[in-house]
């Protein structure tokens, strides 16, 4: 038998939080099967999307100002 206190999130959709963590976790492929699983039976694909297109907007807005930064120590 299984302890109800075990999985306590089986009957519930993903939060913010456990979007954002499973999104990261697939970015840098490290996602495990039981998250996965979870992503695609109980989330939401609008909300997976939305995530990851702002993580990747942040993701290069962050490169273009490192890149930036590093041309301008390198020219003085």
């Amino acid at each position: 038998m299984t302890d109800p206190k075990d999985a306590p999130d089986q009957d519930t959709k993903p939060g913010l939080l456990q979007t954002i963590n499973s999104i990261l976790a697939a970015l840098f492929g490290v996602q495990s099967a039981k998250n996965r699983e979870r992503d695609f039976t109980k989330g939401d694909a609008g909300n997976y999307i939305g995530v990851y297109v702002i993580l990747v907007i942040a993701l290069v807005i962050g490169m273009v100002i490192t890149v930036n930064m590093v041309l301008d120590a390198a020219a003085k």
